[in-house]
């Protein structure tokens, strides 16, 4: 489970040149900068071990590319052929916009926007691209001249791929999605091979996650349906191999009980075996000394709409000690929080087992996480791993603080906040209240509740990574305003909590608008979870006039006029969130993110779109890698170096040249 940016991040209107922390922006995207320090005062086993991480880390990012969209990888290495091989004007306007869909590209692990799922609109034309190719010999091309009618088809045709995941109610989401997780296969069809599946397994106190690392597969011939297991040996083989051999390097390094959770994760990527996965997340859980330490495998489930099968992602990092001590306390007090929790005692956990979570410094991004990443992470996501033995959190500080650099001083919070005492609370207090409500989110939120008898965890099929959501932002949104954070020491004041609630009510109802296309609806995860809950608190509040539209000059304000009361409706939901989770209950969860959380207001979206490009923000933020470099002397690794580059395409291409493993279809 993961927190992600929200929209009011953003940077500024000024120069890369001008702000360092930036070095690449095209489109609706801005590509930063991010540091990683303290890393040069690691003991060198632990630089050790971060370098092979990183490097496993890197070698999974054709499989994401494939998951995605099946024709993404033919996409990405025509355009990068042509990108290095042509010869002719690089100045004109169809050469700057066929560069720029091949950073998107690049960003989106695909030919899909990151975030809406929508397929990009090329801004140059399929004859000028054929005639570019015609001007490099065909040898540079290879294999891919026998793909080049279906990559310009997937380019240029709207009706091809038109979104990598639907979730448009009432819709075949699996026909209607151009994601690869399934081929060939109906919902219904998909739906009863799992559940068939799930019966078979019926009375498990330890569910398998099935579906969670295969696609699924339907023969043209045949009508046999089948999976086809993402492992050593099986589909995508050639990049797991790849991952193995550093994490078996890593293995070598690593202390215990790192080196057997490596193990373990070795282990399951050799058989595909989703109760080898089971056996590393329990022991990745329950460690919780290490000072490094990495995700790497099929994790979330966001891009499938059936909740079922798991993008891949990595993610290494080591712990940052001093800015541990927040959510060191949060933890300790773990119990408190579920106890006080406003949810049905009955879905309330009598004993908090295992919930662990520190501030993190991250070292290399990779898969899913790249470029966009996460600002918080909450593992693992099967809910009887969770119930008996716990969950671990983390929050990205480094992260959270280059996003922060690149956003100061443009003019978001002047254009959109109506109020100058919400505007000060949040200059003063906006990134610990960002931080705060990432800790309790992740280590709290996600950790929280428990599901009734019989119920395995799935039934919210595409409606559940949305709730699962909401159910932990309003976690962390009715306890950043307890009293009992100031008693811990958390925060100085409730004023922070005033801070994200202005702050987060804006974003849900209004300027996370700016980051979808004019004419569409919500389709992302957590910006329905935004909307779903800024709408209903402003509907069921509306007696109370707790939160306010406002126009003035002309302009569309939104205001929070009464925090406790606020405080109180973030309570009521999540109590109905939690229900809805704890019994399964498809057709509640179904209406409230359909009422709430999906449907745009076209006249104020046009003008928060207005608004926020007339200030040069791009609403969305990714990330160039720092590079690592092992030292050697006399065959003995004596240090690892680390080194900043600055140069997004120049990352990317090198990527594609070192780390690409995948054949063009899988």
């Amino acid at each position: 489970m993961t927190t992600i940016a929200s929209a009011a991040v953003s940077c500024c209107g000024d120069t890369a040149a001008e702000r360092p922390w930036i070095v690449d922006r095209f489109d609706d995207i801005k590509v930063i900068r991010y540091e990683v320090p303290g890393f040069e005062q690691l003991p060198l086993e632990e630089k050790e071990l971060i370098y092979y991480l990183a490097e496993a880390a890197k070698c999974g990012r054709d499989i994401l590319f494939d998951q995605n969209c099946a024709v993404n990888l033919p996409v990405r290495r025509t355009l990068e052929t042509v990108y290095l091989n042509y010869e002719g004007d690089r100045t004109v306007p169809e050469w700057k916009a066929l560069e720029k869909y091949l950073k998107k590209v690049w960003f989106a692990n695909g030919i899909h926007h990151h975030y809406s799922n929508d397929k990009f609109v090329p801004e140059f034309t399929e004859g000028y691209l054929l005639d570019v190719i015609e001007t490099i010999p065909e040898e540079k091309f290879g294999e891919l001249n026998a793909l080049r009618g279906a990559v310009c088809t997937a380019i240029f045709d709207p009706q091809t791929y038109p979104t990598r995941l639907n979730q448009r109610a009432g819709d075949d989401l699996l026909w209607t999605s151009s994601s690869n997780y399934y081929r060939n296969v109906r919902q219904a069809e998909a739906e009863k091979f799992y559940a068939d599946m799930a019966a078979a397994d019926a009375g498990n106190p330890e569910p398998v996650s099935y579906g969670l690392n295969s696609q699924l597969v339907k023969h043209e011939e045949t009508n046999e349906i089948h999976e086809r297991v993402w492992k050593v040996g099986g589909m995508y083989s050639p990049a797991i191999e790849r991952i193995v051999y550093w994490l078996e390097k890593a293995e070598a390094v690593a202390a215990e009980p790192q080196k057997s959770n490596i193990a373990a994760l070795i282990a399951y990527y050799r058989t595909g075996d989703l109760k080898e996965f089971d056996r590393y997340n329990i022991g990745w859980v329950k460690d919780t000394v290490s000072n490094v330490d990495f995700v790497n495998g099929f994790i979330e489930d966001y891009g499938d709409p059936l909740g079922r099968k798991a993008s891949w992602e990595a993610n290494v990092n080591f712990m940052d000690r001093e800015a541990c001590r927040r959510t060191e306390i949060i933890s300790e007090n773990a119990q408190w929080f579920e106890d006080n929790s406003p949810v049905d005692p009955a879905y309330k956990k009598k004993e908090v087992k295992g919930v662990s979570a520190k501030v993190i410094t991250v070292a290399m991004l990779g898969g899913d996480c790249y470029p966009a990443t996460p600002i918080g992470i909450n593992l693992p996501n099967a809910d009887w791993i969770r119930k008996e033995y716990g969950s671990k959190s983390v929050t990205i500080d480094n992260i959270t603080y280059a996003y922060d650099k690149a956003a100061h001083g443009n003019g978001f919070a002047e254009e959109f906040v109506l109020r100058a005492e919400d505007r000060e609370r949040m200059d003063k207090y906006g990134k610990l209240a960002d931080d705060l409500h990432t800790d309790l989110h992740e280590c709290l939120g996600h950790g929280s509740g428990q599901l009734a008898p019989g119920v395995k965890g799935g039934e919210l099929r595409s409606y559940g990574s949305t709730l699962e959501e909401a159910r932990a932002d309003l976690f962390g949104l009715y306890y950043l305003g307890d009293p009992k954070l100031v008693e811990l020491g958390l925060i100085p004041t409730l004023d922070v909590a005033k801070a994200q609630y202005a702050d987060y009510v804006m974003n849900g109802l209004m300027t996370q608008l700016a980051r979808i296309e004019p004419g569409k609806n919500v389709e992302e995860s957590h910006m329905r979870n935004r909307k779903l809950i800024a709408e209903w608190c402003y509907e069921q509040g509306k007696a109370d006039n707790v939160i306010e539209w406002v126009k003035q000059n002309g302009k569309t304000y939104v205001v929070v006029n009464d925090f406790e009361k606020l405080r109180g409706l973030f309570g009521r939901m999540l109590r109905e969130v939690q229900r809805i989770k704890s019994e399964g209950d498809y057709e509640a969860g179904a209406a409230l993110v359909e009422r709430y959380g999906v449907t745009v207001d076209p006249v104020l979206h046009e003008e928060v779109r207005a608004r926020y490009y007339a200030l040069r923000i791009e609403p969305y933020g990714g990330f160039v890698n720092p590079e690592y470099e092992l030292v050697e002397r006399d065959g003995k690794v004596v240090d690892v170096k680390i080194s900043y580059p600055a140069d997004y395409v120049e990352q990317m291409l090198g990527y594609s040249k070192d780390y690409s493993f995948l054949p063009n279809v899988n």
